[in-house]
């Protein structure tokens, strides 16, 4: 199938006489005949649900869309996108351990990256998302277990080169982590360029409507984890009476271990419900993110001469330093995000965005509705202002996420806007 027709079919087939529709399954827990049945589901938790803490059956059919969708072989929903980038390390990572990090990634998972983690004595080491395989490789550690990056990046619009940081990390025996979130399978397939893993915040594109926060990890399962970097993977889990992942779960290790470990003890799991509002907004994913990519560029083209903007950073421009890298991985469209900076610095930036009428001014980004947002002093403002440099942010900077409105309206309203710059 393609992927508009695994948006609307995959992960869920109706019984003869049973729901079009894939129903909620709003409880807590399931029941069984026999104790022997409830033994059996723990000894192999992938036969059926034990309790909704770490599977459901409704957010069982959303993992494998998303799966398939991404051309992974499973997928673990989270409660959020930071619970995901979280989950992601620690399935790898312990204390005393590091991973390497692009440094232009979102700001929160910046925090979380080099100020959380810090505290449980696992190490990011930042790299800038444009280095040599040489600069990457010399970040590498004997104790390093992985690497991470983002597809195109928040807010700064840059575009990681999956094929060179894959290649580094396979050198080195180290999965690769790609955030997809604003690509979105649709527009991108990390795996198919070598990505061993991917995450999403599905609270964005994949959800689309601002419903619900989510996150989901998908597990390429090509990754050789017997290679003596990963013992956990290799050696009895003691936790989970002796269960070995790579004998026991050698279709897809990584994603069952997450879900054993991690979200058995953490807990972070979306309800019947929140799977039930992500499907609806994943079975429109395809149609959506063609319709945001073509109003995209409408308004980038437009801002891009305007005289009151001093820049427009949107890959899909020819002139952009990433468009040749857009035109590899992202040849569909680039998202409806674009990265905006006023002539002025923020004070004029600040202004343009109080100034807008329909679009709204937001702490949310790729919504059916266009927002805008100020990331220095929203989402990245617990950074400092090397971070925020790194980050490809300057204080002038405004967010632009082009939602779904007819793009005249988009333009009419921006117009206005820049009138009182």
């Amino acid at each position: 199938m393609q992927d508009e027709t695994k948006c609307l079919h995959s992960g869920y087939t109706p019984e003869n006489g049973g729901p079009r529709v894939m129903p909620i399954y709003q409880s807590t827990t399931f029941r069984y005949t026999s104790t022997q049945e409830i033994a059996a589901v723990f000894d192999d938790p992938t036969k059926s649900h034990i309790y909704s803490r770490f599977t459901n059956p409704t957010v069982d059919v959303v993992e494998k869309k998303i799966a398939d969708l991404e051309h992974g072989v499973a997928a673990m929903c989270t409660s959020s996108g930071q619970m995901a980038s979280l989950m992601s390390i620690l399935n790898l990572c312990q204390a005393g351990d590091s991973f390497i990090s692009t440094s232009a990634i979102y700001g929160g998972t910046v925090n979380l990256f080099a100020y959380t983690l810090k505290k449980l004595a696992i190490e990011c080491i930042f790299v800038d998302v444009d280095a040599d395989e040489e600069e990457i490789q010399s970040k590498i550690k004997p104790n390093t277990k992985a690497i991470f990056g983002e597809t195109l990046t928040n807010p700064s619009l840059q575009i990681l080169d999956i094929e060179k940081f894959a290649k580094v990390a396979h050198k080195n025996g180290l999965p690769f982590i790609v955030d997809n979130t604003f690509a979105t399978p649709i527009l991108c397939k990390p795996i198919d360029f070598g990505a061993d893993i991917v995450i999403h915040s599905t609270s964005k594109y994949m959800d689309g409507h601002a419903l619900q926060v989510g996150g989901v990890i998908v597990d390429g399962a090509k990754f050789d984890y017997t290679n003596g970097k990963f013992p956990e993977f290799c050696e009895p889990d003691e936790s989970y009476h002796g269960t070995i992942y790579t004998r026991d779960y050698s279709f897809a290790p990584y994603i069952i271990k997450a879900r054993m470990q991690l979200m058995r003890d953490f807990g972070a799991y979306p309800s019947g419900h929140s799977g039930f509002l992500l499907n609806l907004g994943l079975e429109t994913l395809a149609v959506r993110m063609k319709r945001y990519c073509e109003n995209a560029i409408t308004v980038a083209k437009y801002l891009e001469k305007h005289p009151k903007i001093e820049h427009v950073n949107y890959p899909g421009l020819e002139n952009n330093k990433y468009h040749k890298l857009a035109m590899k991985y992202l040849p569909d469209g680039q998202s409806g995000v674009m990265a905006v900076t006023v002539k002025g610095g923020k004070e004029n930036g600040i202004k343009f965005m109080d100034s807008l009428k329909m679009a709204s001014n937001e702490v949310h980004v790729a919504d059916i509705r266009t927002c805008v947002l100020h990331p220095a002093s929203a989402t990245h403002r617990q950074l400092t202002d090397e971070q925020l440099v790194a980050c490809g942010i300057n204080p002038g900077l405004v967010r632009l996420s082009v939602g779904l409105e007819n793009v005249d309206d988009i333009l009419n309203d921006i117009e206005d806007a820049l009138k009182s710059v």
